[in-house]
C-alpha cells in the first residue's frame, strides 16, 4: 500500500492545491495554477491545426492554444476570468466566452472586451516538430 495509492493522494493533493491557486493566480505569475487541465507533456495538437491569427480551444483540458503571428505559439487558460466559464472560440484575433461576453487577444491572453476583470492565465506548452503539447 506504498507504492499507488501514496501517488494517488499526492496527484489529488496537488489538484486541489492548483485549483486553490488558480483562483489567487495574477496575470504573468509562473504557476499557471495547473487550471485544471491533463498532466504535463499530452499532446494536444499539431502546429497546422492552429491557423495563424486564430487559435484552438481544448475543453477537456482547459487551455486554449494561439498562432497570433506564423510560428509564435502561446497558450493560456480557457477558464474566462469573469464568471468561470470555458470560452468556446477563437475568432477575429480574439479568444471568445460566449458565457457573457468576454473576449481576450490572442498575443497575450490580454481583455479586449466584456466583463471580465483580468486576462487569462498562461500556460506552458512545447512545441517539438510539428507537436503542441502541455509542458
Amino acid at each position: 500500500m506504498t507504492g499507488p495509492p501514496a501517488r494517488r493522494r499526492t496527484v489529488l493533493a496537488t489538484g486541489a492545491m492548483s485549483a486553490l491557486l488558480l483562483g489567487c493566480s495574477e496575470y504573468g505569475d509562473e504557476n499557471d495554477g495547473g487550471g485544471g487541465g491533463a498532466p504535463g507533456g499530452k499532446e494536444l495538437t499539431g502546429t497546422a491545426d492552429v491557423p495563424v491569427g486564430g487559435g484552438k480551444v481544448f475543453k477537456d483540458e482547459k487551455v486554449v492554444v494561439t498562432q497570433p503571428e506564423k510560428g509564435d505559439f502561446k497558450a493560456f487558460s480557457a477558464v474566462c476570468t469573469h464568471a468561470g466559464c470555458v470560452v468556446a472560440r477563437v475568432s477575429d484575433g480574439t479568444i471568445d466566452c460566449t458565457c457573457h461576453g468576454s473576449r481576450f487577444r490572442v498575443a497575450d491572453g490580454s481583455v479586449a472586451g466584456g466583463p471580465a476583470p483580468k486576462p487569462l492565465p498562461a500556460r506552458r506548452i512545447t512545441v517539438e516538430g510539428d507537436s503542441i503539447s502541455l509542458a
